[in-house]
């Protein structure tokens, strides 16, 4: 959800939400045919993944393996590192045609259905497992609602858990109040929430945090770990906050119009070809969590210890938003939905 930096995300082009990002996108680049005559068809997808980092190396992999599956008839274009834009953009040229397959964050699957947001709402989810298996029950109805919009889901992923990432050390609320925070340009409604709770919120393009950082035009953000090994912006900042604020989820779309060129018989081999890419990256994204905050550590960074009573101010700052955030952040069916299914997925744990 686009909320806190919700607003983050993160799609930092440089690394923005590059990891999960790239999860996704592995899903993209299959395309298609199988019959002889079957014309060639090129797909065009765009992605915020780093030219040249890891996640795009397993792009590029992927998509040799898709035009492998596809007897050569299947070829993928990748324009990486945010060439196209920030997710809203590249949602604009999917409609347009200029484009036909991406890898988004939630907020650019937000662009297209807000009910992607409830997987994302900030310290609403305590582990993965709550979240995917919310997602689970949620899954069938915002596929067939992405479908009648023109957009079919190859994937869904994430990058990671959101952390602030902040030039003074941040522990509670208030040390964040003092800083100014990035938040997503054009996320009116993110901006309006942070602003209300006395936040100094800076909107911006994502593929200006790096320069905005540097000039002090904001001294906080939001993203996960690996998006900030990536982009370096834990040299740029110094501390990061022990706190799980919310997971950075995405998916890998691509335009019906062009997924229903493929022949019917190829189209299962590689929806679940794109699956398993998905899973396999957000496995390695979960793994790595605490790799890439112990090499951030060893290269200076600060990791900001939260007492108990911080984090319950934390909670409370959290679900100040809430009532705001359903129905006009979130829809107000979809919230309740994801709560629901959250609370029967602590009961079946026997968490509380």
């Amino acid at each position: 959800m686009r909320l806190s930096l919700l607003s983050i995300k993160k799609r930092a082009v440089h690394a923005g939400s590059l990891p999960l990002i790239t999860a996704l996108a592995l899903g993209t680049l299959a395309v298609l045919p199988s019959c002889v005559e079957a014309q060639a068809i090129r797909v065009k997808m765009a992605t915020l993944v780093p030219d040249g980092s890891s996640w795009h190396q397993v792009l590029l992999e992927t998509a040799h393996k898709w035009k492998a599956l596809s007897g050569g008839r299947v070829t993928v274009a990748l324009y990486p590192g945010g060439r196209m834009g920030d997710d809203p953009d590249v949602v604009r040229k999917m409609r347009l045609g200029t484009l036909n397959a991406a890898v988004l964050t939630s907020v650019g699957v937000g662009e297209i259905d807000r009910s992607v947001f409830a997987l994302g709402v900030p310290m609403m989810y305590s582990s993965y497992e709550e979240v995917y298996a919310v997602l689970e029950k949620m899954r069938p109805k915002l596929e067939a609602d992405l479908l009648r919009q023109g957009f079919v889901i190859l994937n869904w992923a994430d990058g990671g858990w959101v952390h602030f990432f902040t030039k003074a050390p941040v522990a509670a609320p208030d040390d964040l109040r003092r800083l100014k925070m990035f938040v997503w340009a054009g996320d009116h409604d993110a901006i309006a929430l942070w602003k209300s709770a006395r936040f100094n919120a800076v909107p911006l393009p994502a593929t200006e945090i790096a320069t905005a950082l540097q000039t002090g035009l904001i001294s906080a953000l939001g993203v996960p770990p690996q998006v900030s090994v990536i982009s370096q912006y834990f040299v740029q900042t110094g501390n990061m906050t022990d706190l799980r604020w919310q997971l950075l989820l995405g998916a890998t779309l691509i335009n019906r119009s062009t997924w229903e060129k493929i022949p019917a018989d190829i189209r299962p081999a590689l929806l679940e070809a794109a699956r398993e890419a998905g899973r396999r990256l957000q496995a390695e994204i979960r793994g790595n969590e605490r790799r890439d905050i112990d090499a951030m550590k060893k290269r200076g960074l600060n990791v900001v210890a939260v007492s108990a009573a911080q984090r319950a101010a934390w909670l409370d700052l959290a679900e100040s938003f809430y009532p705001e955030i359903r129905a006009k952040v979130v829809p107000a069916d979809a919230f309740d939905m994801a709560r629901r299914y959250r609370d029967e997925a602590r009961a079946a744990s026997g968490k509380r």
